[in-house]
C-alpha cells in the first residue's frame, strides 16, 4: 500500500507540473497574440473618408477608473486632431489604436488643469512612437505659450535621457517638446479659423466658461461633414450658432441632481470646502438637459454627451444623468465611454461603434 501511494503522490506531481508549464505556454501564446494584435492595430487606416469622433477621454476631474481626463480626437480623412489631452488621454488612445505618432496637432478648449495635465505625455508618445523630428503643434488661446513652455520645461531633463539612451535616430532632438501656436478674437469678431489646410477647416469660438477666459469651442468641416466640440461651457448663443447644421454636437454634461447628492454628502461629512466646490461647479458647465435644447436649436443631427460630471459607477444611473434631455432633442443621444468611435463618412451617414476589448 506504501508503494502504490507514492507511486500515485508521484503521478499526481508530475501532472501538476505539467499542468503549470502548459498553463505558462498558455499564457505566453496568448500574450505574444495580444501584442501582435496591439502593435499592428490601426484604426484610422480601417476608417472610411470623412469624419470621425474618437472618445480618448469623457470624464472629469472626479476619480474615475473607467475614464481618462477630458480628450477628443477628430481624424479627417487619414489626418489625426486631438481636442484637449486630459491625463491618461494617451493611454487611452493607444488602446483605441489611435497612435499618438499620427497626431498632427492639439487643440485646446481652455486652460483647466484636467484639460491639460495629459499634455506631457501626449507629446512624449508622439515625439517616441514617431521619431518626430519637429515639436507638437498646440493650438489655443492666449496664454497657450505659457502651457507649451512649461510642459516643454518640465520634461526637459527626460528628453535628454531618453536621446542619451535610444539615440537621435529613434527619438530626434529637434522633435521634442511642444510649439505653442496662439489665436485670439479681434473685436467683434464670432469665429476664427485656426487651421485650413488640405480641405480640413478648423474653427474655433468663444464659449461661456466664466471666470475662465479664454474659453473656445472647435467646429471641424471636412468633406461635407461637420463636428462640433463645446469645451467646458454654460448655454451659450455663440455654441448654437456655430454648431448650426453639424452632424454631430460633442458636448460636456454635468447632472445637478447627482451632483447635488455628492455635495450633500460632502457637507454632511463636514468636507465644508469639497462641498463648495461642488456647489461652485453648477454654474460653468451645462446639464444634459440644457445640452440637448441647445442640439434641437442648433438642428445638429446627433449629440453626444462627454466630460460626465459626476462619475457613474454604474449604468442604471444614465436615466437619472439625463433627466429630460431625451424629451428635448430628437436626434441621437449618446452617453459616451471611453473608447467610443462616432463615424461620419464622406458618402452619408452615422455609425457608433467601441474599439477597446
Amino acid at each position: 500500500m506504501m508503494r502504490i501511494g507514492l507511486a500515485l503522490l508521484a503521478l499526481l506531481l508530475l501532472a501538476g507540473v505539467g499542468f503549470y508549464v502548459l498553463r505558462d505556454r498558455v499564457a505566453l501564446a496568448l500574450f505574444q497574440h495580444a501584442v501582435d494584435r496591439g502593435i499592428a492595430a490601426d484604426t484610422i487606416d480601417a476608417l472610411p473618408d470623412g469624419l470621425t469622433a474618437g472618445f480618448c477621454g469623457t470624464g472629469s476631474p472626479l476619480p474615475d477608473r473607467t475614464r481618462a481626463g477630458p480628450c477628443t480626437a477628430v481624424i479627417a480623412g487619414k489626418r489625426l486632431f486631438i481636442f484637449d489631452a486630459g491625463d491618461g488621454s494617451a493611454e487611452t488612445l493607444s488602446l483605441m489604436g489611435l497612435s499618438p505618432a499620427r497626431i498632427e496637432a492639439v487643440f485646446l478648449t481652455h486652460f483647466h488643469s484636467d484639460h491639460i495635465d495629459g499634455l506631457g505625455n501626449l507629446a512624449l508618445q508622439r515625439w517616441a512612437q514617431g521619431a518626430a523630428s519637429t515639436p507638437l503643434p498646440l493650438y489655443g488661446g492666449e496664454g497657450v505659450e505659457r502651457v507649451a513652455a512649461g510642459f516643454t520645461e518640465a520634461y526637459a531633463q527626460d528628453s535628454g535621457y531618453r536621446i542619451a539612451h535610444h539615440g537621435p535616430r529613434v527619438v530626434p532632438p529637434s522633435g521634442a517638446g511642444i510649439t505653442p501656436h496662439a489665436f485670439a478674437l479681434a473685436d467683434g469678431q464670432a469665429s476664427v479659423v485656426v487651421l485650413d489646410d488640405g480641405g480640413v477647416r478648423i474653427t474655433a469660438f468663444p464659449v461661456d466658461h466664466g471666470p475662465v477666459h479664454p474659453a473656445f469651442g472647435y467646429r471641424i468641416d471636412y468633406k461635407g461633414r461637420s463636428i462640433v466640440i463645446s469645451g467646458d461651457t454654460r448655454p451659450a448663443p455663440s455654441l448654437v450658432h456655430a454648431a448650426q447644421n453639424a452632424d454631430l454636437l460633442v458636448h460636456e454634461a454635468l447632472s445637478p441632481e447627482l451632483t447635488g447628492i455628492m455635495e450633500r454628502a460632502a457637507r454632511a461629512q463636514h468636507q465644508d470646502g469639497v462641498a463648495k466646490i461642488l456647489h461652485d461647479i453648477l454654474t460653468y458647465h451645462t446639464t444634459p438637459g440644457e445640452a440637448a435644447a441647445e442640439a434641437e436649436q442648433a438642428h445638429v443631427h446627433a449629440l453626444a454627451l462627454t466630460h460626465l460630471i459626476p462619475q457613474m459607477p454604474t449604468r442604471l444611473l444614465e436615466g437619472p444623468f439625463l433627466g429630460d434631455a431625451r424629451q428635448r432633442f430628437h436626434g441621437p443621444l449618446w452617453i459616451m465611454r471611453d473608447g467610443d468611435l462616432i463615424e461620419l463618412p464622406a458618402t452619408g451617414g452615422i455609425k457608433r461603434r467601441h474599439t477597446i476589448e
